[in-house]
C-alpha cells in the first residue's frame, strides 16, 4: 500500500483537521518510501519500540505518543536524534495520533477503555474540548470493588482516592492518560467516580471533600487500546500485517 494513501485515509478517519489545538503533530512524524505491508504499533515511539519494529520488519509504526511535541524544541538532538536515526536507517515511517485517538467515538482510547471495562457510554462528553466521557455501570459497585475491577482488567494496581470505600459507584466520568485537570468538571456533573491515568496533589483533597471517588489507573495502561483498534482496522481494511507491542510502563 502506498504510504501517502495510508496517511490520507487515517487522517480523514480520525478527523485530524478538527484537532488544531493539540499539543503535537498528528499524522506523519517520519515518512517512508516503502510500500506498506507491515504495521507495528505501540503507545509511545520510544527507542525500545522502534527497535522491536525493526526486528518485526515493519514498514510503518503507529503510536499514540509520537516524536515531536510543541513544548519541545524541534532540534534533532539527544534521544530524538537516536530514535530518528534508527528510523531513517531502516526507512520506517511513523504515524502518531494523540487527541484524535483519545476522542474518536469507536476507535478512541476513551471508547475502548469503556468497552473493556463494561461501562455504558451515554454518548455524553464534557470538559475542555469535550474530551471527557460519561457513562454508567450495568451493576453498581462499591468504590473498592470498582477500583479492584479496573486493576484486574488492566493488570495494574490503580490508586483509589475516596473518602468512603463503601460508596456505591453508578455514574462514571473518565478520560485516559493525563486527565486529572478534568476532575473538577466531572465533580460538577454529579458523577460517583472519575477515572484517568495520572494524579496530581490537588486531587486528593478534592476527592476527600466532595466524596467523588478518583481512580488513577496509569497513563500508559489506559491508553493501550486505541492504537490497537486503529491499527487492526487499517490492517483488515487494506490487507496488511499488524503487530502490537506493549512495553510496560509503571506511570
Amino acid at each position: 500500500m502506498d504510504f501517502s494513501a495510508l496517511v490520507d485515509y487515517t487522517d480523514e478517519l480520525l478527523q485530524v483537521k478538527d484537532f488544531s489545538y493539540d499539543y503535537c503533530i498528528n499524522g506523519v512524524h517520519v515518512s517512508t518510501d516503502r510500500d506498506v505491508k507491515k504495521i507495528f504499533s505501540g503507545v509511545t515511539a520510544s527507542l525500545s519500540l522502534i527497535n522491536r519494529a525493526v526486528n518485526f520488519g515493519a514498514d510503518v509504526i503507529i503510536v499514540h505518543h509520537g516524536l515531536f511535541w510543541f513544548s519541545d524544541p524541534f532540534a534533532m538532538t539527544g534521544t530524538t536524534k537516536d530514535r530518528v536515526a534508527v528510523l531513517l536507517e531502516h526507512d520506517i515511517g511513523v504515524l502518531a495520533y494523540h487527541l484524535p485517538l483519545d476522542a474518536h467515538p469507536t476507535l478512541g482510547n476513551n471508547f475502548c477503555l469503556a468497552r473493556l471495562m463494561g461501562w455504558r457510554w451515554d454518548g455524553v462528553t464534557f470538559g475542555r474540548h469535550q474530551l471527557g466521557f460519561i457513562g454508567s455501570l450495568e451493576h453498581p459497585l462499591l468504590a473498592s470493588d470498582f477500583s479492584k475491577h479496573i486493576g484486574q482488567v488492566l493488570n495494574r494496581q490503580p490508586l483509589l482516592l475516596c473518602s468512603d470505600d463503601s460508596k456505591l459507584i453508578r455514574r462514571v466520568a473518565w478520560i485516559t492518560g493525563a486527565g486529572q485537570s478534568y476532575f473538577k468538571d466531572a465533580v460538577s456533573l454529579g458523577v460517583d467516580a472519575f477515572v484517568t491515568g495520572e494524579v496530581s496533589e490537588f486531587v486528593y483533597h478534592l476527592a476527600m471533600e466532595t466524596g467523588v471517588a478518583y481512580v488513577a489507573a496509569g497513563h500508559h495502561a489506559t491508553e493501550r487500546y486505541g492504537v490497537q483498534a486503529l491499527s487492526e482496522l487499517l490492517a483488515s481494511t487494506f490487507g496488511l500485517s499488524h503487530r502490537y507491542s506493549d512495553l510496560d510502563n509503571p506511570v
